[in-house]
């Protein structure tokens, strides 16, 4: 199989995936024993949504796209067009 997170970056599953791991590193965080974080398939860890490879599924439009309002897009740390 061949995959390239690049198409696929703010999609649905990556903003569920995504909002799971903020709620329960919160939750592991209000506990007192420390706790190690593993990361065995991180990617490059920033995408650009105006890629050639994001524009041409268009996958983030239905995930990080429906969170951040239109007018945030321009904002550089977005990087969306």
């Amino acid at each position: 199989m061949n995959y390239r997170h690049a198409f696929h970056a703010g999609n649905f599953a990556d903003v569920v995936k995504h909002a799971l791991l903020i709620d329960l590193l919160a939750h592991f965080k209000s506990k007192d024993a420390g706790f190690a974080v593993l990361d065995t398939h991180a990617g490059k860890g920033l995408y650009e949504l105006n890629a050639e490879e994001a524009q041409k599924t268009g996958e983030w439009r239905d995930g990080i796209g429906r969170l951040i309002p239109r007018e945030s897009r321009m904002v550089p740390h977005c990087r969306m067009s």
